[in-house]
């Protein structure tokens, strides 16, 4: 227990002090093997390349690039004009087509931030050119976005399942419906919360005109069919599934909508390696940080701690949910489940609950983080697209927070939203 003192007493010390996320993990680990005695720190590095040497996660950096490579060949462009045909003329049009835009582009991206910057870039300007509220509009938006790491292909759901030993593609699936419920939700909201300020629709599009608005959107939109499709089917794994996705974004992007120019791929394999390589940096601190963790038996004490106070499970859910919501506010998601998910996966699996349908509530709660202050990522970022102050946006979430924590506790309680499609 001395050992577990110094290794949560660093780790504060090294979060106060501004350090990353990963060298907070990795140090703080090494500050509590120190205190050990007779321990070989060759543990150390063996630890943090077997974090890594997962097959699975060689997915990350593939999911990541093809992502990067959506993101910046015309596909946001054509998926928002689909949506504006398909429901731009109802009240509050382009509230809708945001929510709706956001989940399309999440289906094919996987990333929140990058969701709220592409759909946040291209319909502010057009809502605040028809009289929206640029508070409104970017807290829609932000609010949206967050369905980036629900819907599949989902890069937090994929370190969720590697690391608690569930599948990924059926967290894939399951990550379906309560995405679209998340969605559906934003929309509704959005739409009473428009007439309520006069938002009327735009003009009425032709079955023509639809028409086309789908024929160009129809590429991007396979994409997530074609991924879930061929991992559901048994046709390639989920690892195998990142590689197809990049291929496909590649020959979308460059060949067929030609928005895409090979000078811009040396930007794009720089961003993506960056960002994959500090999430795999922080995947083997943090299991460097489990050894110690499971050596004291933190693990085992936090299930008993849990059993203390409740046998029940309903409410040992509740208290997971206020914890996610608290964490999801001041740590990205990926981090968050990193660290939690070894600790609290034991705890579910003794009250009986399904680690898929577990790792769904999850990454729902850590969805709302991202949008969530003080530190919600994808608020900074809809702050600097629109142009705006941090707190006008967070007072015009307020609404959508209480639709989005109803849901969170239909997607917690009902077990079936989460893995119906698994049959």
């Amino acid at each position: 227990m001395n050992t577990a003192i110094v290794l949560f007493a660093a780790l504060f010390l090294f979060f106060t002090l501004g350090v990353p996320i990963a060298f907070s993990l990795g140090m703080a680990s090494a500050v509590a093997l120190l205190t050990m005695g007779n321990t070989n720190l060759v543990i150390l590095a063996q630890s943090f390349f077997q974090g890594m040497n997962s097959f699975p996660y060689l997915s990350l950096p593939f999911f990541i690039l093809a992502g990067n490579l959506m993101a910046s060949g015309g596909i946001s462009k054509r998926l928002i004009n689909f949506a504006s045909a398909m429901f731009g003329n109802v009240t509050g049009g382009l509230a809708i087509v945001s929510v709706i835009s956001c989940m399309f582009f999440a289906a094919v991206c996987g990333s929140a931030a990058a969701t709220c910057a592409a759909v946040g870039a291209i319909m502010i300007p057009g809502m605040l050119e028809k009289g929206y509220d640029k508070d409104f509009s970017g807290a829609t938006i932000c609010c949206a976005s967050a369905s980036g790491i629900i819907i599949p292909p989902s890069v937090p759901m994929i370190i969720y399942c590697v690391t608690v030993g569930a599948s990924v593609g059926d967290a894939f699936i399951a990550g379906v419906i309560p995405g679209v419920i998340f969605c559906a939700a934003l929309a509704a909201a959005a739409y009473i919360r428009s007439k309520k300020r006069g938002y009327v629709g735009g003009r009425k599009y032709s079955a023509g005109e639809k028409l086309n608005a789908f024929r160009e959107a129809i590429l991007p939109l396979l994409m997530p069919v074609i991924i879930l499709g061929g991992i559901y089917g048994g046709v390639f794994t989920a690892t195998e599934a990142a590689v197809v996705a990049v291929v496909y974004g590649l020959v979308v992007s460059v060949f067929v909508f030609r928005e895409l120019k090979f000078s811009d791929m040396k930007r794009i394999f720089r961003e993506s390696a960056v960002m994959a390589g500090g999430l795999l940096l922080l995947i083997g601190a943090a299991n460097l940080f489990g050894m110690v963790l499971t050596r004291e038996r933190i693990p085992a004490l936090i299930t008993e701690l849990f059993l203390q106070i409740s046998t029940n499970k309903y409410l040992f859910l509740l208290i997971v949910n206020i914890l996610f919501l608290l964490i999801g506010m001041v740590m990205e998601s990926s981090p968050a489940i990193i660290i939690m998910a070894p600790l609290l996966a034991p705890v579910a699996t003794y009250f009986g609950i399904d680690l898929i349908h577990f790792g769904v509530i999850m990454i729902v709660n850590l969805a709302i983080g991202m949008a969530s202050p003080p530190f919600g990522l994808s608020l900074f970022v809809i702050v600097e697209i629109a142009k705006t102050r941090f707190i006008n946006v967070v007072r015009n979430m307020a609404p959508y927070f209480a639709v989005l924590i109803g849901v969170l506790l239909l997607i917690t309680y009902i077990d079936k939203f989460s893995l119906l499609l698994l049959g």
